[in-house]
């Protein structure tokens, strides 16, 4: 692409930022995950005491406790289907996250090597999200 005028420092020095956000996405999705999953634990049920678990068939191994699954509130299937909902957003920024960075780095790369049509590429799939082909790009080389 003609026009490019890339500072790999700049670059370097955004990146580094940007992965820092990254690490602070991933806790941050990590803890949520983790505190929806106890406060499901914790709402509790709508079902009395002895009946909250269902017991399961099939066979256990011997000295085994007997199956058995817990029965779900509504709270907890609100916050299942939340989850369940939200899913494809919280892949979705790590793939967009992945892909920035990743293209930034191979058509910054590029660049500095002169390679402009493999930095033009690199760039197209990070703007398309296309992960598997930066992947891919990097292992080509």
């Amino acid at each position: 692409m003609v026009g490019w005028d890339i500072r790999p420092q700049g670059v370097q020095g955004q990146l580094g930022t940007v992965g820092g956000h990254a690490d602070d996405l991933h806790k941050a999705l990590t803890s949520l995950l983790k505190t929806v999953s106890e406060a499901a634990s914790a709402a509790g049920t709508a079902v009395p005491g002895p009946q909250a678990s269902t017991a399961l068939q099939g066979p256990v191994a011997p000295g085994q406790a007997p199956l058995s699954r817990a029965a779900a509130g509504p709270v907890a299937a609100a916050l299942a289907e939340f989850l369940h909902v939200r899913e494809q957003d919280f892949v979705s920024m790590g793939k967009r996250t992945e892909a920035a960075v990743l293209g930034a780095v191979d058509a910054t790369n590029a660049y500095v090597r002169g390679d402009l049509e493999t930095a033009e590429r690199a760039q197209n799939a990070a703007r398309a999200v296309r992960v598997d082909e930066l992947r891919r790009m990097r292992g080509a080389r």
